[in-house]
């Protein structure tokens, strides 16, 4: 994601923070600042926040670490002021897996609790209200405790893509199928989402956010199963274009750029020989421009590191890819030589047909 600060690996997986989280951390500052607090507490309301995302990266490590022992891989966990994201290279389409991976979060969680439950002094006599208004050392580990309560029992709700939404998802599947699963998953998930934004409204900008988070989330899902559906039996070959322009590494950028100005081509592949030999972006082109590169060949503003797809393999799984690292094409192979290109604007259209003729 653009703009994170990469914190590290845990387990060889990447945490990163999204810039907007420094917004938090500053708001949570300004709100200190404004009821008059010292720099130890405003430090210690921080630790707080700092403390509680500690939790939920290691409640994403859950999903994630689950998901590993069905050899499904997670490249990154990225924090946002609203969670955390584990980014799984794919769902699994077994209801059993999902249940798993999906419990597998709350119950790091549950665990977190439990831990802090057995290890600090029982509070004999209830404390007033005035114990958990503000942060304090005193209450600092209580409250962490709560909090983990309260990422449980929030992620218990069934509002899809949300855990409790992949739970009921995942129950749904055993009887109904992926498909008509994730159809009632996702549109639970968004008639709550709607809800939440409808109350945030009166009580917390927050709930808008969270709301708009859900829907267009379970929205999202939804169409990725119903896509991948519609592609189940297909090959890359159905689904790739043939009728493309390419480049010779020789070509020059100014070649390049009259090719991209004369047709609709924004992305080109660069082969030799039905080889190829690299990609070129229009991002890329367009900075070879500016740094006045005219002149020089596609060989040397080119990517020379590229993923390809063979005619032979599955349509769901080009699709899957492209939608995961959002690039704008991959070169298809068949027999090793270049056949054609695919890209995601290309599926969906083979998609939209297929769906035309299906009604």
């Amino acid at each position: 994601m653009k703009w994170s600060l990469n914190l590290g690996k845990i387990a060889g997986i990447k945490i990163l923070v999204h810039w907007t989280f420094a917004l938090l951390l500053g708001w949570i500052a300004f709100t200190e600042s404004q009821r008059g607090s010292d720099l130890f507490t405003t430090l210690l309301a921080i630790g707080f926040i700092l403390s509680v995302f500690f939790c939920v990266v290691l409640h994403e490590l859950g999903h994630a670490l689950t998901a590993r022992r069905f050899g499904i891989q997670t490249k990154v966990i990225t924090l946002l002021p609203i969670g955390g994201v584990a980014s799984l290279e794919r769902m699994p389409e077994k209801p059993k897996q999902e249940l798993l991976i999906a419990l597998a979060g709350p119950a790091v969680n549950v665990v977190i609790a439990f831990i802090l439950w057995l290890v600090l002094p029982s509070l004999q006599n209830v404390p007033g209200e005035e114990f958990f208004l503000r942060i304090t050392p005193a209450n600092f580990f209580y409250l962490l405790l709560f909090v983990n309560i309260i990422l449980v029992v929030f992620n218990a709700i069934p509002a899809f893509p949300m855990d409790g939404g992949r739970v009921l998802r995942a129950l749904l599947a055993f009887k109904l199928g992926r498909v008509r699963a994730t159809q009632i998953a996702a549109n639970l998930g968004q008639l709550l989402a709607i809800f939440f934004i409808f109350i945030g409204f009166f009580y917390s900008p927050f709930l808008i956010l969270i709301g708009a988070f859900v829907f267009f989330g379970a929205y999202a899902e939804n169409m990725l199963v119903q896509h991948l559906d519609f592609l189940k039996g297909h090959r890359v070959r159905e689904g790739m274009m043939t009728n493309f322009v390419t480049l010779a590494p020789t070509d020059t950028v100014r070649d390049a750029l009259n090719k991209l100005l004369m047709g609709s081509e924004h992305e080109f592949i660069v082969e030799l020989d039905g080889q190829v030999v690299g990609t070129l972006t229009r991002s890329q082109l367009i900075q070879a421009v500016k740094e006045e590169q005219m002149a020089t060949p596609v060989l040397d503003v080119m990517s020379q590191e590229f993923k390809t797809f063979n005619v032979e393999d599955k349509l769901s799984e080009a699709y899957t890819e492209l939608q995961k690292t959002r690039a704008p094409l991959y070169p298809v192979l068949e027999n090793g030589r270049l056949a054609g290109v695919i890209n995601t604007d290309n599926i969906n259209e083979f998609i939209m047909i297929k769906s035309a003729l299906m009604h």
